[in-house]
């Protein structure tokens, strides 16, 4: 992941930023986010947006 945003020419920040999302996404479900997919997303948002984050800030 980190290659990838390195190649795509994303500031520190904006991969720290990303990271730091992904953290939060693999522990609310207490699994490496390789296995966890697309319906995971989505339940993910719905998590999110039940605890007030705008559909923006989901972006």
């Amino acid at each position: 992941m980190i290659e990838d945003m390195t190649v795509r020419d994303l500031s520190p920040a904006t991969q720290q930023s990303y990271l730091y999302a992904v953290v939060k996404f693999s522990r609310y479900f207490g699994r490496s986010p390789d296995r966890l997919g697309l319906d995971d997303i989505h339940a993910f948002q719905v998590h999110l947006m039940s605890r007030g984050i705008s559909w923006s800030g989901l972006n």
